[in-house]
């Protein structure tokens, strides 16, 4: 089957390479990467999950559900500059054993929301609205880069219902190792201000080839990421901003933390260094840690496999009740 028309277009491009070629760490990821990988793929692949938007606490959120309807809940957050369609690749894997629920999180992917969701408290009140509305019990929490620090807040600073977190390739421990593309986004308004100008098309594009080793995306799921943030960096540079006083909020509670916690991360990932995940690790006070080897920072897609046997081994095999 052939593939639609590529969503990236041409200035979007030159400002992603023109980005990229300012990041240091970008000539690690071309060298480690297989053939095609990082770029839109030439043919498509049919698309398994089926997404619907709700309205949870008065905003309109995109959703999907899927898998064995009677097994343990696996509930699937939305990393950026991605939406919840980064994980059609393990849905049916995962859903062979679990139901699943995905959810792109307010401000990001194709979910309403704006500055008002930019903090790691914002995202976890939401985050409790919605299991509530949902009745989701005992669930395990998947949260990748953005959804990494929803589902620590939310399991530190709520009545939460989780029985465990899944997370990695993200924020959540000070000081944070960060990749010099986070420093330009934390520390430079003049690089917010590039990102806001460049818009969504360059954010995708860059994110996307700095991220990944093995995986080439189809340009339907591209085009999904860049209509996920068409008009929508400006908010998004503001969670970048206010990233040092959100990590305060998650940081000094680790070690309270008493939840089987499963830390991921992919140990070429150029945004969030490996080293978070190791830190994460010792000050977690139940955790376990798996590191992908030859992986960027989409974990889920560049090692979509080994990616599904960990959310089973430690979900369906019991892992988790054994830290």
């Amino acid at each position: 089957m052939k593939s639609t028309s590529n969503p990236i277009g041409f200035f979007d491009k030159i400002n992603s390479s023109v980005l990229l070629a300012v990041t240091p760490e970008y000539g690690q990821i071309k060298a480690a990467r297989i053939e095609g990988a990082g770029r839109i793929s030439p043919s498509s692949r049919p698309q398994v999950m089926q997404p619907e938007y709700r309205t949870i606490a008065g905003v309109k959120v995109r959703v999907a559900e899927g898998g064995k309807q009677n097994g343990p809940v696996v509930l699937l957050l939305s990393p950026l500059p991605q939406s919840i369609l980064c994980y059609d690749l393990i849905w049916n894997r995962i859903g062979e054993q679990c139901r699943l629920v995905a959810l792109d999180l307010p401000g990001f992917g194709r979910s309403e929301g704006g500055l008002e969701f930019m903090s790691f408290d914002a995202q976890s009140r939401f985050l409790d609205e919605f299991v509530r509305a949902l009745n989701l019990k005992q669930m395990h929490i998947v949260g990748p880069d953005v959804g990494m620090p929803a589902a620590l807040h939310y399991a530190i600073h709520r009545d939460h219902e989780a029985a465990s977190l899944i997370i990695g390739d993200g924020p959540g421990i000070l000081p944070t190792a960060n990749g010099s593309i986070i420093n330009k986004a934390v520390n430079s308004g003049f690089w917010r201000m590039m990102f806001k100008i460049t818009g969504a098309g360059a954010f995708v594009d860059g994110g996307v080839r700095l991220a990944l080793v093995n995986y080439s995306p189809s340009a339907e799921e591209i085009a999904d990421y860049v209509a996920s943030y068409k008009g929508r960096i400006g908010p998004i540079t503001h969670w970048f901003a206010t990233y040092p006083e959100n990590l305060a909020t998650v940081d000094p509670h680790l070690a309270e933390l008493d939840l089987p916690v499963k830390v991921f991360w992919g140990d070429l990932d150029q945004f969030l260094l490996v080293d978070n995940a190791h830190r994460l690790n010792q000050r977690l006070k139940r955790s376990d840690l798996q590191v992908f080897e030859n992986c960027g920072h989409f974990s889920y897609q560049d090692k979509a496999d080994d990616f599904a046997e960990m959310v089973l081994s430690w979900v369906v095999g019991g892992g988790y009740q054994k830290v």
